[in-house]
């Protein structure tokens, strides 16, 4: 009897309120906002290192063209103020008639602007805006006792997807190119041509 009587002092609870869901429902809202915050800032990061790639390939390429071409590679020189790729005047078809280092430079900047790839006749094997440039950083001097080797740098630039510090390398910088400055991405390497009349 005793028994009975304890169990009918319980009130039982049926189903939920209301505002139990309401809070359920506004968790869940939270996670997925995150979640799909998240879910873009992979995709923006996994465009990054897509354009990085893409870059370090272009690079290696034309610092491999200069390296096969080591006794015309002063003719390489490509002004930081008029790099080549988008928006650059070179033709989609290059002529071989027009001599190796035309050549190299026309292939180069129809690889820099994703000529490799195409989308509905769009571009699309490269990175948004890439552009490169070659400088000469020291003349070759094969006078007798100073014996100085060419040295050239090779740099490939992209519109980066969010801003980031301003790059110190000067190709493709200006507001024509690239807008905030910021956005700009730089990777460059170096060759080394030696003097073989100094050995």
């Amino acid at each position: 009897m005793s028994l009975i009587k304890h169990q009918s002092g319980y009130k039982h609870q049926r189903g939920t309120s209301l505002l139990e869901v309401l809070i359920t429902i506004i968790i869940l809202a939270f996670g997925l906002l995150g979640l799909a915050g998240l879910q873009s800032k992979i995709q923006l990061a996994e465009m990054e290192s897509f354009q990085r790639a893409q870059a370090t390939l272009l690079l290696s390429d034309m610092v491999e063209r200069v390296s096969a071409n080591r006794a015309n590679a002063e003719s390489y020189y490509l002004a930081a103020s008029s790099p080549v790729g988008t928006d650059d005047t070179q033709p989609e078809t290059c002529p071989a008639a027009s001599g190796v280092t035309s050549q190299d430079i026309c292939e180069w900047s129809n690889a820099l602007k994703g000529a490799s790839e195409k989308t509905n006749s769009t571009n699309t094997g490269a990175m948004l805006g890439g552009r490169g440039c070659i400088a000469q950083v020291q003349a070759p001097d094969p006078t007798a006792g100073v014996c100085l080797p060419g040295v050239y740098q090779v740099t490939v630039v992209w519109q980066g997807m969010n801003q980031t510090a301003a790059s110190a390398l000067t190709c493709g910088k200006g507001p024509s190119y690239y807008e905030p400055d910021t956005t700009r991405r730089a990777i460059s390497s170096q060759i080394t041509v030696g003097q073989p009349t100094c050995l």
